[in-house]
């Protein structure tokens, strides 16, 4: 197999190697990219008695479906009130909606899949590290009102109680949101598209598409696919099989790293199974694995993949910094993943030309989002509605190519800076 080395492929409920496409296949539908908006939109197709072929370059799961830091909450990777400046008022209440379903839909196919190495664990944790507990309030009641959706408000000392640093005042308990094994999760997903009659080929790249006929061609080194339809789900990793898509966001890298064992000592800093992050662009997210005897932690972002060791050294930095008592907590392993983010910072779903579908772009966010958009192109193939037009207002814009890029990090950077200041001032 061929992931990187990840606490999620050391822990892999199976092993099954899937086949190379060495021939020429038809279906009704096939779905460029196995990660987790490819294959749910192959489980729905399948659902409903479709033939979907999957062609996935590597091994399913191998790009960020499979080593994120497992959150499912709702949300998008930017907030309600662009969302509304961007779409109108009532478009961004349907779409936060359809961020809910997206959590629900995941919690729902692990229990009807019986999905077990999932491991789901209920409960997210988010913090702020400066002291605006009134902001939180506020928010918990918009929910509460606009959706009838609870979150618990938690202040100093209840957030200190469970997660003993300084840095970190108030918080937001989400009951219903929750944390999961992705790459188990993705594989029993895979396993079901099977099970139903669907077929996935890992080790066939996708390397030129004809899209203009009734008839669409997908061909790979090896081996074709005829379809009437095409979904392409490639995300940070689609490089340059369709321009128009890889020219409509930036593949940008996240890190993550993984604790020795250490469950007492641990314990002196973080005494709750809830997943953690903090309010910054780019922050801190963290949680226990392993029953709490490691903890994983994940954090910063680059528009250029850099070593993880150096990364991770920078995100044990900013752990100790947190929660100095954690300095003897050894590191065992780091690894790095793109994603993929447009410049609205929305998912992008919809269809660039007729029969030609694209469900991209769920970087920040991807657990609830890949799972609605991935349902969402489904129900459009299959004629059963036109949600997916909810997403229209954040279509495939440029990008901005390499200049992009760089005002993406520079972003970050100012980001970064208004973050320490505001924390200083509090």
């Amino acid at each position: 197999m061929s992931y990187p080395n990840t606490y999620y492929k050391q822990t892999m409920a199976d092993t099954k190697v899937r086949p190379v496409l060495s021939e020429a296949v038809e279906c009704d539908t096939v779905v460029v990219g196995g990660g987790l908006a490819g294959l749910t939109t192959a489980l729905q197709l399948a659902r409903a008695g479709q033939s979907v072929v999957v062609l996935e370059a590597e091994c399913v799961g191998f790009g960020a479906s499979g080593r994120n830091g497992g959150f499912v909450s709702p949300g998008y990777a930017t907030g309600t009130a662009e969302i509304a400046r961007r779409a109108g008022g009532e478009a961004a209440r349907q779409l936060h909606l359809l961020s809910i379903e997206g959590v629900d839909f995941v919690r729902q196919t692990i229990e009807t899949l019986k999905i077990d190495g999932a491991r789901p664990q209920a409960g997210l944790v988010s913090v702020l590290r400066h002291d605006d507990g009134k902001s939180l309030r506020a928010h918990a009641d918009e929910m509460r009102r606009g959706y009838g959706y609870e979150l618990e408000y938690l202040d100093t000392d209840q957030v200190r109680s469970v997660l003993k640093s300084k840095r970190y005042f108030h918080g937001l308990r989400d009951g219903r949101a929750f944390h999961i094994h992705p790459l188990n999760y993705l594989r029993g997903v895979a396993d079901e598209v099977e099970r139903l009659g669907g077929r996935i080929y890992e080790r066939s790249a996708a390397i030129g598409t004809a899209l203009n006929g009734a008839e669409k061609t997908v061909q790979t080194i090896r081996g074709k696919v005829r379809a009437r339809q095409v979904v392409f789900s490639t995300g940070g990793y689609t490089g340059s099989l369709n321009g128009r898509l890889n020219r409509a966001f930036l593949p940008i890298a996240t890190y993550v790293m993984l604790s020795e064992k250490a469950r007492e000592l641990i314990r002196t800093a973080v005494t709750t199974s809830d997943a953690v992050g903090d309010n910054r662009r780019a922050g801190d997210y963290y949680r226990l694995v392993d029953g709490g005897k490691r903890l994983l932690w994940g954090g910063r972002i680059t528009t250029r993949a850099a070593s993880p060791a150096a990364l991770a050294r920078e995100l044990r930095r900013e752990m100790v910094g947190t929660y100095p008592q954690l300095e003897e907590l050894k590191t065992e392993l780091a690894w790095s993943g793109l994603m993929s983010y447009a410049r609205h910072l929305m998912p992008q779903i919809g269809e660039m030309q007729s029969g030609a579908w694209h469900c991209a772009a769920f970087g920040g966010h991807g657990l609830n989002t890949t799972a609605i958009g991935g349902k969402l192109v489904a129900e459009a193939i299959l004629g059963q509605s036109d949600r997916y037009k909810l997403f229209k207002p954040f279509g495939l814009v440029w990008a901005g190519g390499y200049a992009g890029l760089a005002v993406a990090q520079l972003t970050y950077w100012k980001l970064q800076a208004q973050d320490w200041w505001r924390e200083r001032a509090a």
